[in-house]
């Protein structure tokens, strides 16, 4: 069974949000914890996950609007992270909402380099810190799979996101993606014994 590393945005995520329930109901469950969730520092936030990447190797990445953009700069940093796949949702867009969220500035720019995991993009049509299309075009570049959830918002409490079913579902299929990568199906009428068969 695969852990899960929970990983909040800007503010964290607190008692209610779908991530603080997803954990609570995922035994091998763990959050990323930071020194402050209200001031981000990007390589802080980066040591930090690769900190608990390390200590639970394989698990699915959980995260959430800065979070998502934060496993982004850590994969392009670290290519051989050790994570199984990432369910990344409601990305924030840290190049336009740096205005109202000035915190978001050392997050800049996104990056959209190809992610070396399994992922998914949840996304939203009315989510006031990215557009849809922009979600879909970031889902395009980092390789991810992509899901439109409609209005949600920023698919957090505010827009009625507290218990989410879904998450737990997609992240099973994530951890599904990940077994499979890890150990692909073998060649119909392949030996498994793992010995050279002579063709002679």
């Amino acid at each position: 069974m695969r852990g899960a590393l929970i990983i909040p945005g800007l503010h964290g995520s607190p008692a209610g949000h779908w991530q603080t329930l997803l954990q609570s109901h995922t035994p091998l469950a763990r959050r990323v914890e930071q020194d402050d969730w209200d001031a981000p520092v990007l390589d802080r936030w980066v040591e930090r996950l690769l900190s608990s990447a390390d200590a639970n190797p394989g698990a699915i990445a959980v995260a959430h609007s800065l979070g998502c953009i934060l496993i982004a700069h850590t994969a392009l940093r670290v290519p051989d992270i050790k994570i199984g796949g990432a369910l990344l949702v409601a990305p924030a867009d840290v190049e336009t909402n740096t205005d109202a969220f000035p915190q978001l500035r050392n997050f800049a720019p996104m990056p959209t380099t190809s992610l070396p995991f399994p992922s998914i993009v949840v996304a939203s049509s009315n989510d006031p810190f990215m557009s849809l299309q922009r979600a879909r075009m970031l889902a395009e570049s980092w390789g991810s799979d992509f899901v439109n959830m409609g209005e949600a918002g920023h698919i957090n409490i505010a827009s009625g996101y507290g218990a989410w079913p879904a998450a737990h579902g997609m992240v099973d299929a994530l951890a599904a993606k990940a077994e499979t990568a890890r150990h692909p199906p073998r060649p119909f009428g392949s030996r498994t014994t793992g010995k050279r068969v002579s063709a002679s």
